[in-house]
């Protein structure tokens, strides 16, 4: 019996039939396992290694080299708080001493009420926005211990579920039939998503 819920199995297996080796799936297949689980639970990398005829050492190997894969449980929320040189330089340390204790737990470590998981993490590439902060893998943008306490008490309330989902779910969007998407559908689906952006910077002004 499958791990995987029923459309996760067929999203599964409608990538698996995207590569000429079964085995070329495997990461966006650890994706799909952590979007389910909320991270690579052993029964998720089971059932990768069922799926792409290798083993579940293979799989937990190769999901241990990459830090977007979570091989123990974390919070709902995975925020991490860059304290590479540019975002150093900008107070990344402090702003990160501040996380924690806003949040309740050490770095490393989820809250108790399991909602949260606090990560130092090398750079994220927004260095214009140092210190950077990431909410599974959204930037967030928020530069100042105000900003980051009224950020956690939205994600708390449920304020933001619409633009930061549980960590795991990367998109949101389904492309039904992997590469055999009509191409018109793929072109509404980019013109939807430049008009949410739009409307998003449009009420960030």
């Amino acid at each position: 019996m499958s791990h995987f819920h029923p459309e996760i199995r067929q999203r599964a297996e409608e990538l698996v039939a995207l590569y000429p080796r079964a085995r070329s799936a495997m990461l966006p297949l650890l994706h799909l396992a952590q979007e389910q689980d909320g991270y690579l639970s052993e029964a998720g990398i089971d059932e990768v290694a069922a799926l792409t005829g290798t083993t579940s050492a293979d799989v937990r190997g190769t999901a241990a080299f990459y830090d977007m894969f979570h091989l123990e449980p974390v919070g709902k929320y995975v925020v991490g708080v860059c304290t590479n040189i540019a975002c150093l330089l900008a107070g990344g340390e402090e702003f990160l001493e501040h996380a924690s204790q806003k949040l309740g737990c050490a770095v490393g470590s989820t809250t108790s009420d399991g909602l949260f998981t606090l990560e130092e993490t090398e750079c994220l590439a927004d260095c214009d926005k140092a210190p950077c902060v990431q909410v599974n893998h959204r930037y967030v943008r928020t530069t100042t211990p105000a900003t980051f306490d009224a950020l956690v008490d939205e994600l708390r309330d449920g304020k933001l579920d619409n633009d930061v989902p549980a960590h795991g779910t990367l998109i949101r969007v389904r492309r039904s039939g992997g590469l055999r998407v009509p191409r018109q559908e793929i072109v509404d689906q980019r013109a939807l998503s430049t008009a949410a952006r739009a409307q998003r910077a449009e009420e960030a002004k």
